[in-house]
């Protein structure tokens, strides 16, 4: 049998190790702490809890709270048998000090005593706030060098689709460059979102965004969205294509931008009406109308320039870059925005697009995401 002196040794060893391992957690840049099954009270708290939280053990009672929520129910999971339960990681926003959350990861494992009954929870607490920021600067990163691929690639593909929308009369060899300038852009599109699309960064094997849209589907969504800002929006749609090659965000934000800008320079009783159809010289073209004062003849030409405001523009709110970036947008698809005054009915602005001239018929291979190309031959 061990003497009472051998047991009181035995009993410093075993504090001195305690001692030892706590000296550890304290010089650890992970914040420890253990919970007691029993009472849920939180009974120890590393020191980097202060540095990164604001807390100490003794002032932890909101920490300890958020450690400890989830406890209970965990311990009847694990005594009914799920033995996952026994260790744990998961996200969630802890509450600093000064009452701001935290992104944090939190780990912990139930200690059990002899008999297998958990008595303790230890765990860690990890901040991820410079994780985050890093993977949204990588995100950022990923966007830029996308968005600088891409701008120059689509004004190509919007060229080459104009090209041969109007270069019927072309030799077969002609037009076969045509489809391999196409087949490499779309090789190149496919790339940038494959390694470098902020969604493909963030959720591995999501599915690629499409680049086709339906131009009728498109034009009843933004009369919709229209009728909420302006009781009479009227729409007509003509014989347009099943799908057109575009960028849907792009256009969508075209579109808007020009119904934004007949809301705000028209009385709000008089109705809008936005159109769509073959344009005359071929490709598509969206119709914005309005009933107002019109566009004076000397800015006709200028108006789309950056930041310039009209002559008309005392007293509305805006910054003069709307119609620039429709006229930008649609300069990138190869296409161009218009104005003109119609003397009966105020000013009309024009969408023009490259589009396959045979309305009903898909600009895009089907299941494929179009990128202003066509089938090669």
């Amino acid at each position: 049998m061990a003497t009472v002196a051998q047991l009181e040794q035995a009993l410093r060893a075993s504090q001195q190790e305690a001692a030892r391992y706590r000296q550890l957690l304290d010089h650890s840049g992970e914040v420890s702490w253990m919970i007691d099954c029993a009472s849920g009270e939180l009974t120890w708290l590393s020191q980097a809890a202060l540095s990164q939280f604001g807390y100490t053990l003794e002032t932890a009672r909101p920490l300890a709270w958020d450690l400890a929520q989830e406890l209970a129910p965990r311990l009847e999971r694990y005594e009914s048998g799920d033995l996952s339960r026994r260790r744990v990681l998961r996200e969630i926003e802890l509450p600093h000090a000064d009452g701001h959350p935290v992104p944090v990861a939190i780990e912990s494992t139930l200690m059990l005593d002899a008999d297998g009954v958990p008595v303790s929870v230890l765990g860690v607490v990890r901040d991820l706030r410079e994780r985050r920021a890093l993977a949204d600067q990588q995100k950022k990163f990923a966007s830029m060098l996308s968005h600088e691929f891409r701008t120059p690639l689509s004004t190509i593909d919007g060229a080459v689709q104009r090209l041969e929308m109007t270069g019927t009369h072309h030799d077969e060899g002609t037009r076969k460059r045509y489809r391999k300038i196409q087949t490499a852009v779309d090789r190149m599109l496919a790339m940038l979102d494959e390694y470098l699309s902020p969604e493909r960064m963030a959720s591995i094997g999501r599915a690629r965004q499409p680049d086709e849209i339906s131009p009728a589907n498109l034009l009843e969504s933004v009369a919709d969205a229209a009728r909420a800002r302006r009781a009479r929006v009227d729409l007509h749609i003509g014989a347009l294509p099943q799908w057109m090659r575009c960028d849907p965000a792009g256009i969508r934000l075209c579109l808007d931008i020009l119904i934004d800008n007949a809301i705000k320079y028209t009385p709000a009783d008089t109705p809008l009406a936005l159109s769509g159809r073959m344009a005359p010289e071929g490709g598509v073209e969206f119709l914005v109308g309005d009933q107002g004062a019109g566009v004076p003849e000397a800015e006709l030409d200028t108006i789309f320039g950056r930041g310039t405001r009209g002559a008309n523009a005392a007293g509305v709110a805006g910054s003069g870059l709307g119609l620039y970036m429709a006229r930008s947008i649609a300069d990138v698809h190869g296409g161009t925005v218009s104005v003109r005054n119609v003397s009966e009915s105020g000013a009309e602005f024009r969408i023009w697009l490259p589009a396959a001239a045979k309305p009903g018929k898909s600009l895009a291979r089907v299941g494929s995401n179009s990128d202003n190309s066509s089938d090669t031959g």
